[in-house]
């Protein structure tokens, strides 16, 4: 029989990090989490405090199995560790983690689209080098990211963390608390720019402050098309990283030398330090083309050799929400569902419009894109949004469905042969569903998740088992 595993934590070790105290007993963690609902049996629970207080469900963590929790003050059901504030115990907990396991290579990705799939994708060659860690969903703030490092086992050899912003000054001490070995920005553009009085630059220059947890030596790999470039560029030579770039340019580390989009995904042909590579992707977003070249770096300055991270990329399908491809059965025929629900913001949605062009459509099919408003634009939102329609002229796009306040700036400036339904909300528009699409269209949904594209993406999908007789 295999041994057990040892504890992640025991609670000597906990108030070690912590500075706290153990009281009702010593206990040992296997995991750790501050929702009382994903306890799982123990686990150490993490009183924290936001717009509820994590000590009113410590009862109901114990329950479900806690091995014990940190709180800042006593509670009834079991062991605690009591520290003055939890979350810098969080925070130096994931320090601890950090700090007892030198020998692991850790990577950190940040940038305005595609820094959850190009980590997850990171973290596909990582468990195909060895034993890997990585950030789960999109856990990627001041929360998420010391509990992915203290949910860091000392036994992987790599790992690798998203690290996200929606204000000034949030990811230069998240990335110091990582200590990267290697820091990517995938892109920059007009997202979060409500927050910055300067707009996008201020964007870029937050962005930027991923690579001043680079320790000497450290490797700053960043996207060379992006007009942010300079900004970036500077940053990393201003803590003294080496740069490495990817593009489209005879002068990148990584140059993107063609992208082909075929039906449920892409053959990339690129140059990776000096090296032509020929490979396919289960992606088909023309985007992935310089992702795919920033996953490579990244994984090469994690000690993951370029064939095992091909082979990564070969087998990385689209995660939930972001370019899931479904064939929807409907009377008729079947329409083509492209869910890009879960985000969106303007360089996102001309990079989808792109890829829709270059999909074949069957005959008497039509390109549809389903778009609800995009977030946290400021006073850029309404020329944001309206300036979606050249884009989508340029894509030939076909038919324009649209919900929410902002997108109706859309709606009305795209030519009225491509209008379709408007409606007040992405609820309203789910309602209409069946008025959405027909047989042989290639439909895609795309939105802010503030904005709930993702109830028009699960009602479309509803249309195979509403509809089909017997489904």
């Amino acid at each position: 029989m295999p041994e057990p595993l040892p504890p992640l934590w025991t609670a000597q070790e906990i108030a070690l990090a912590t500075g706290g105290r153990v009281e009702g007993g010593v206990f040992d963690a296997s995991g750790l989490t501050y929702n009382s609902r994903e306890i799982g049996p123990g686990d150490l629970f993490l009183a924290l405090k936001g717009a509820r207080d994590g000590h009113d469900f410590a009862g109901s963590a114990f329950e479900a199995g806690a091995a014990g929790a940190l709180v800042e003050r006593p509670v009834d059901g079991g062991p605690c560790i009591v520290v003055p504030d939890t979350q810098k115990a969080l925070e130096a907990l994931g320090a601890a983690a950090r700090d007892r396991a030198p020998h692991i290579r850790r990577g950190a990705v940040t940038g305005s689209v595609g820094k959850t799939s190009v980590t997850q994708a990171i973290k596909a060659g990582l468990d195909l080098a060895g034993p890997a860690h990585a950030s789960i969903k999109s856990y990627n703030n001041h929360i998420g990211v010391p509990l992915t490092l203290a949910r860091m086992p000392a036994s992987v050899e790599r790992a690798v963390f998203e690290i996200g912003m929606n204000a000034p000054g949030e990811i230069a001490p998240l990335s110091k608390l990582v200590q990267p070995h290697a820091a990517c920005v995938t892109t920059v553009g007009p997202v979060h720019i409500e927050a910055f009085s300067d707009g996008e630059a201020g964007v870029a220059r937050e962005k930027a402050a991923i690579f001043q947890g680079l320790g000497p030596g450290g490797l700053a790999i960043v996207n060379g098309d992006n007009p942010w470039f300079d900004t970036l560029h500077q940053a990393a030579l201003h803590v003294g990283a080496r740069v490495a770039t990817f593009g489209s340019e005879t002068f990148h580390d990584a140059r993107l030398i063609d992208f082909v989009p075929f039906d449920g995904g892409a053959r990339v042909t690129a140059e990776v330090w000096g090296r032509t590579h020929v490979f396919p992707l289960r992606q088909s977003g023309f985007h992935w083309g310089l992702n795919s070249l920033a996953v490579i770096l990244m994984l090469d300055a994690l000690d993951v050799p370029v064939e095992t991270a091909l082979t990564a990329l070969g087998e990385f399908s689209p995660l939930s929400g972001r370019g899931e491809i479904r064939t929807v059965h409907i009377p008729g025929g079947a329409f083509t569902l492209i869910d890009e629900s879960y985000n969106a913001n303007p360089l996102s949605m001309k990079a989808g419009f792109l890829s829709l062009a270059a999909k074949p459509v069957e005959r008497g099919g039509r390109r549809v894109v389903v778009l609800t408003d995009m977030l946290e634009l400021g006073d850029q939102s309404r020329a944001l949004h309206a300036g979606l329609s050249e884009p989508i002229e340029a894509a030939a796009i076909d038919l324009v469905h649209a919900a929410g306040p902002e997108m109706r700036h859309l709606y009305d400036a795209i030519s009225p042969e491509r209008r379709g339904v408007w409606a007040p909300t992405a609820s309203d528009l789910a309602d209409q569903a069946r008025d959405l699409v027909g047989p042989g269209d290639i439909v895609m949904v795309k939105g802010s998740n503030g904005s709930k594209a993702s109830l028009v993406a699960a009602a479309l999908l509803r249309l195979e088992r509403d509809e089909v007789p017997g489904a």
